[in-house]
């Protein structure tokens, strides 16, 4: 116990560091992601830290598996270094039981992940969405470019000629009110100013030394000129201000529900599909064969060559409106198992990439002791190689679940499978025999004149 103990307590820091490391990269891949959907928005800081707060729930998913690897490296390969692992074996404890510990611990993170990816996973994802739309309808500050007509303003284009940006005052306005369909109504100034209200719900104009021009469509013979010194015109200014929609103001996503929901959804979208299935049998079957057997009694003979072609076109025509109601019934079954496979995808995922945190420690033990090294650099990169060659393998299994090449979980376990079988494998070897990966190999790649003279001047 004392030495199972010993064990994980290499794991703790090495895993906190690696997982703290991940962290930071993922976030400088966000921030590097979203800046342009941030920048020029008038957004507070709070609001911004949602938004990251909200995308650290997919960023954990990612960082978990790992960093267990990391700490499965860093910490067996610094036991290997330091000779610990062949002490353990000569008191007579094999690399199995080395393992347990680290197995159970990762068993109990595997079942920690998978509840987190049913529970916290689904509803920060759909509050990202949600807070990510606002942003995205959140217009940026208002900007006036001198010469150029703006039209952020609803029902109303303006052209100012020119524009002082610290005082935000104008000069040559001219001003069209499109909101009432049945006026034309042109508004010019000399001057003027511009401001929002507190709230950002209303824009205020203040205008000085100019005219209103007002034809009324209704009656085009009455045309309105009034002189002002001073006007001040408020309009709405919808979408300058930040307004936060409803948690359920959108429909969730496959990424946005838990696995009991998704299972749920594939169950009804396969009644749908055994309800379609029977109203194309019933096509197929019924109506067709009662179309084409009762259109022309057999009692009774065709007159005429004008009455033969009469039937001939309205059983084409009838036929041609089944057909097309036959390709649409078969779009729809179609779309339906399409939407199930995609559901089905989504809910093994939710139960592989846990379950990574079992496979990783299957590799990285043996990969530790072979490489007798606890450094970060070593760990970091074999760690890095394979999470490559998982996530690859996990995004182009699920493009062939998609396209129905391959069934839904080969296409999200097989990664697990491969890595697991490479693992246990490895395991055994390492278990059996005290084998050695060495890194001089790229040595023989360098001319040994080189070699020669980098030690004499050392």
């Amino acid at each position: 116990m004392i030495l199972w103990l010993h064990i994980l307590k290499k794991h703790f820091a090495p895993f906190i560091g690696s997982f703290l490391i991940l962290m930071f990269l993922f976030i400088l891949q966000f921030i590097m992601k979203f800046m342009d959907q941030l920048v020029g928005k008038g957004l507070s800081g709070a609001v911004i830290a949602e938004l990251m707060v909200l995308n650290l729930a997919w960023m954990v998913v990612l960082a978990v598996p790992m960093a267990v690897l990391v700490a499965t490296l860093m910490a067996f390969g610094g036991m290997a270094s330091t000779n610990e692992i062949t002490a353990m074996k000569a008191g007579g404890m094999s690399l199995y039981r080395m393992m347990v510990p680290v197995i159970l611990v990762s068993l109990l993170i595997t079942y920690g992940m998978i509840e987190f990816n049913n529970k916290v996973l689904p509803e920060a994802n759909h509050r990202s969405k949600t807070l990510t739309i606002d942003i995205r309808r959140k217009k940026p500050t208002l900007t006036l470019i001198p010469g150029l007509f703006n039209q952020d303003m609803p029902g109303i284009s303006m052209l100012v000629r020119k524009v002082e940006e610290q005082t935000n005052r104008m000069e040559g306005i001219t001003i069209y009110n499109n909101g009432n369909p049945n006026k034309n109504i042109v508004i010019t100034a000399k001057t003027g100013n511009l401001s929002f209200s507190e709230d950002y719900r209303k824009l205020i104009m203040d205008l000085y030394d100019g005219e209103i021009h007002e034809l009324n469509y209704s009656q085009p013979n009455v045309y309105r000129k009034i002189l002002f010194q001073r006007q001040r015109i408020t309009t709405n200014a919808e979408g300058f201000d930040f307004e936060r929609s409803s948690t359920n103001a959108f429909s969730r996503g496959d990424r946005e529900m838990s696995s009991g929901e998704m299972l749920y959804m594939v169950d009804s979208l396969h009644t749908l599909e055994l309800s379609i299935s029977d109203r194309i049998k019933e096509i197929n079957e019924g109506y067709l064969n009662k179309l084409l057997l009762g259109s022309v009694p057999a009692s009774s003979p065709v007159k005429g060559l004008w009455n033969a072609f009469e039937q001939y076109t309205s059983i084409n025509s009838q036929l041609m409106f089944y057909r097309n109601n036959l390709d649409g019934e078969v779009s729809n079954i179609d779309y339906q198992i399409k939407l199930q496979r995609e559901y089905l995808v989504e809910i093994y995922k939710k139960y592989s990439i846990p379950f990574a945190c079992f496979v990783f420690i299957l590799v990285g033990a043996p990969l530790g002791v072979m490489v007798r090294r606890g450094g970060f650099g070593i760990a970091a990169s074999l760690s890095l190689g394979f999470f490559l060659v998982y996530w690859s393998s996990l995004i182009g299994g699920e493009k062939l679940a998609d396209r129905e090449f391959i069934s839904p979980w080969i296409g999200m376990w097989m990664a697990n499978i491969a890595i697991g079988i490479f693992g246990i494998f490895l395991t055994y070897r390492i278990g059996k025999e005290n084998i050695e990966l060495k890194f001089e190999w790229w040595k023989r790649l360098i001319p040994k004149r080189f070699l020669r003279a980098a030690h004499e001047n050392s």
